[in-house]
């Protein structure tokens, strides 16, 4: 969670505590530049975009800190992204990596993998999407609150609708913890009465690769005569069935929503098949992630809740609960950014 500044009474709190003898309130911790951490970058797969922002934001980070260690970014194919995940992992460990930064697209089949990370003496940091049981995990660097992402899509679908009809959703793969999570945390918020009159008919997996996704988005046009929206929370599948819709001249009728990259969304918001749609700095997402694992390698911090960390120039961040995953830690970095035709050109450049 970002800092902020203390409000007084906030302050005076404090100093009362101290005078009473509680923990008196530590500074962020900064940590020791120069040191040599050896770590991985492992994304769900290679070869998206997203992940190779994260890449540039993770060396960033690195060559600021100044580690004399390395920094590899591997990853598996999509079509072996789970298997290939938990072996590179395994591989990491056996090397004595002191940590790996993993987005995990394997579910809860990592997590035994992990804890023997872990218990081998590498550090397991997860971003972008976590082990869902927490378990071999040592904090989550959140990219948003994932509550706060079942609303924007809630509230996008909503509004692309027109406020009533039936929409889909085009995921990633079905054990990718994050996108899991957001849609369940979506079909929440529908429940409000807001969206009484908005009907999830489906969801739908593409595998993160484009022409699977493609396809899915075809096949829920032809299953949904009525259908409305498309809603892909997935930066490769809201591409894909953005195309799909303007190939087939759908775009006036089946609006395309959900998460992606300004760069790669840009003609389809100019040109409507995509009036709305949300993201986060991927740059940003892995400095952070970066930063977290520096300071955990070597000792500035243990991983623990209340922990604060310095994290150069994103500033102060705080290892709090994590409210989805009992038991778990995240680091919450924030906020997401919605797009449309009015600043989707400006983001994209």
């Amino acid at each position: 969670m970002k800092m902020t500044k203390f409000s007084g009474l906030a302050l005076a709190a404090g100093l009362v505590a101290g005078l009473l003898g509680s923990t008196a309130m530590a500074e962020p911790v900064t940590a020791t530049p120069g040191q040599a951490v050896n770590a991985v970058l492992l994304p769900k797969f290679l070869g998206i975009l997203p992940f190779d922002q994260a890449n540039r934001g993770a060396q960033e980070a690195a060559a600021e800190l100044g580690s004399t260690g390395t920094l590899e970014f591997i990853g598996p194919t999509p079509e072996n992204s789970a298997a290939g995940q938990i072996e590179m992992l395994t591989t990491a460990t056996t090397q004595k990596q002191h940590v790996v930064m993993l987005s995990n697209n394997a579910g809860d089949q990592i997590a035994p993998t992990a804890e023997a990370a872990q218990a081998a003496g590498t550090k397991v940091v997860t971003w972008d999407s976590p082990i869902p049981n927490g378990k071999g995990e040592t904090v989550f660097v959140a990219q948003v609150d994932f509550g706060s992402i079942g609303v924007v899509m809630a509230d996008m679908a909503f509004d692309l609708a027109g406020g009533a009809g039936e929409f889909a959703v085009l995921s990633a793969s079905p054990d990718a913890a994050n996108q899991n999570a957001w849609i369940e945390a979506m079909k929440e918020v529908l429940k409000g009465d807001k969206y009484k009159d908005l009907k999830l008919v489906d969801v739908v997996y593409g595998n993160d690769q484009s022409e699977e996704s493609y396809n899915r988005a075809l096949g829920l046009v032809d299953k949904y005569p009525d259908l409305k929206v498309i809603m892909a929370p997935t930066t490769v599948g809201i591409v894909a069935a953005a195309k799909a819709m303007q190939d087939e001249g759908l775009c006036e009728k089946v609006k395309v929503s959900g998460l992606g990259l300004p760069a790669e969304m840009v003609s389809y918001s100019l040109n409507g098949c995509a009036p709305q749609f949300a993201l986060w700095s991927f740059v940003d997402l892995g400095y952070l992630t970066y930063q977290v694992s520096y300071a955990l390698a070597t000792g500035a911090i243990k991983g623990e809740i209340g922990e604060e960390l310095n994290a150069g120039r994103m500033g102060a961040f705080k290892i709090e609960e994590d409210p989805g995953r009992p038991g778990a830690k995240r680091i919450l970095m924030g906020p997401f950014t919605v797009y449309t035709k009015d600043n989707v050109e400006a983001a994209a450049n």
